[in-house]
């Protein structure tokens, strides 16, 4: 749910990004940030561009006291979860062996069928409690804060570092390594209309730019949009993390609220999410 609300009620349609074909994982419609009506592919939040051309920024934009480590979640053995997520050092992601069936509670009732993948992409989902036999999950679909218990028959369990604090009163974008901040970057945000929602969610994968002004990648978050039930026809509004759009200067060094609810960053803050795998958690905060 990008966007292009620089002030309330001004709305220009020049300057589009170009309509490309996204990533064969992710050929389903997403709605990940901010695509255009054209881009009926993907079902991110729709953005109208006010700005076409990018401008420089200072330095002084970023805080980046690190920078992440490479390579991807390392795997680890299904035991002392809680434990092991004490401290905010590491968090655990479940990637599951297909489609299985979400509990209310371990041997509680049933809530539904937790799918396998979403979007074509293997799903892989944080890992907030555990019991014998059982872990309890995040999921990617909505609505927002859903879980579910399923059984551990099959999952595979991997282990991330990173998470992400996106703070809307601050309007900036923190990762943090092992509970150590290693990027604190200014962001752009929902403007008041279509605000970026508060609550806890997870990175849900990573897809093509679908053209220069989104940034390198885009990463697609477990969250969607409150105010914004069906963009573009797509069937869903789902929250990104992408590019500026053209909107470096509004972003600046303090961020801005300037979106349809999905989060701007300055193209070389957003690179230093490559390495943050799928199922690392992103809280929203206000």
């Amino acid at each position: 749910m990008h966007n292009g609300v620089v002030s309330e009620g001004e709305v220009r349609t020049e300057g589009k990004p170009d309509p490309v074909e996204p990533h064969p994982r992710a050929r389903r419609r997403l709605l990940v940030g901010a695509v255009v009506a054209a881009l009926v592919s993907l079902s991110w939040v729709g953005v109208t561009v006010l700005h076409t051309h990018s401008q420089p920024r200072g330095d002084a934009a970023t805080t980046r006291i690190s920078s992440p480590r490479a390579g991807k979640a390392d795997a680890v053995t299904p035991t002392t979860i809680i434990a092991q997520t004490t401290g905010d050092q590491v968090n655990l992601i479940a990637t599951l062996p297909g489609d299985v069936q979400g509990y209310a509670s371990p041997n509680g009732p049933t809530t539904g069928i937790v799918p396998g993948s979403w979007y074509g992409v293997v799903s892989a989902l944080p890992v907030i409690a555990d019991t014998p036999g059982w872990y309890e999950v995040r999921l990617a679909q909505r609505p927002n804060g859903s879980t579910a218990w399923i059984r551990t028959a099959g999952v595979i369990l991997t282990s991330t570092p990173y998470r992400m604090v996106v703070n809307l009163t601050t309007m900036h974008l923190t990762l943090y390594d092992q509970g150590n901040p290693v990027l604190n970057a200014p962001a752009g945000i929902g403007a008041p209309d279509d605000p970026t929602p508060t609550g806890e969610y997870f990175v849900a994968f990573f897809t093509q730019a679908p053209s220069p002004g989104y940034g390198p990648f885009v990463v697609v978050t477990s969250a969607h949009s409150d105010t914004i039930a069906d963009w573009e026809g797509s069937g869903d509004a789902i929250i990104a993390i992408h590019g500026p759009l053209g909107l470096d200067a509004e972003i600046g060094t303090t961020g801005a609220a300037i979106s349809h609810g999905c989060i701007r960053l300055h193209d070389s803050d957003l690179a230093q999410l490559r390495d943050v795998p799928a199922g690392s958690p992103i809280d929203i905060v206000g």
